[in-house]
């Protein structure tokens, strides 16, 4: 399968994610409710709905998108990686501006496909759902509904990691590591993000973090393509996914 891809056709995507409040005090009435019907499912019997209320952000109906990078190779010998990060308080805005890059990309590459690590679990159902309740429309690449499985152009670094082995985990810092390329947590992980967006309201330590995985998951992809690595002085931050 991967034989039959061209790096120029993927892009390579992360999202971050935090509770949709700061805490639970903040919820509305109902959704708190709904949120301590849904956490027995996996809190402790000596843990209230509100310990575990950080837990939030990973559930797509208790939580909300702050950041989406995505990644795109246009050059060989060597690689160079281009970053376009979507991010911010309004949700909507970075979803539909997203969309946009997306749906550009999927038009003007027949083959495009997605790549995320643990994507077909979290990022890409989390975009879509996030999509549906901020009334967007879905990109059809992203749109599975009906679609035969050679039809899916949605790549996961950890399901080709699996080999088939569905009872195996493996996260995108343990990979990295047995494969000898540069950590993305060298700074943060996931458990700190909603931290340091609602106390150190500090945004562009997490924009950098997500830019920082989606390089690690394009390196990783490249590995398993037996591809060259891409340099550390060819990866660069854009403005603008006008440069497509």
């Amino acid at each position: 399968m991967l034989d039959n891809l061209r790096v120029e056709d993927i892009l390579f995507i992360d999202i971050e994610t935090v509770p949709e409040v700061p805490s639970m005090d903040l919820m509305d009435p109902l959704k708190k409710k709904l949120w301590d019907k849904k956490s027995r499912q996996f809190r402790n019997p000596d843990q209230s709905a509100e310990d575990v209320f950080e837990r939030a952000g990973i559930y797509s109906e208790f939580g909300r998108i702050i950041c989406i990078s995505v990644g795109f190779i246009r050059e060989k010998n060597p690689f160079n990686l281009r970053i376009k990060s979507f991010y911010g308080e309004d949700e909507k805005t970075l979803l539909n501006e997203f969309s946009a890059m997306v749906s550009k990309f999927s038009r003007s590459n027949k083959e495009a496909s997605l790549c995320a690590h643990n994507g077909k679990e979290f990022d890409f159902p989390y975009i879509a759902r996030r999509m549906i309740i901020n009334r967007l429309v879905i990109p059809e690449i992203l749109d599975n509904a009906g679609k035969k499985p050679w039809e899916v152009k949605l790549l996961d670094t950890m399901d080709l990691w699996k080999f088939g082995d569905y009872k195996n985990y493996t996260s995108l810092e343990l990979l990295t590591a047995i494969l000898g390329i540069p950590s993305p947590k060298d700074d943060i992980d996931g458990s700190m993000v909603a931290g340091i967006y609602y106390g150190e309201k500090n945004i562009e330590r997490i924009v950098k973090y997500c830019e920082k995985d989606v390089l690690a998951i394009a390196q990783v992809l490249l590995r398993f393509m037996n591809l060259p690595a891409i340099p550390e002085d060819r990866v660069e931050s854009v403005t603008s996914f006008n440069v497509l």
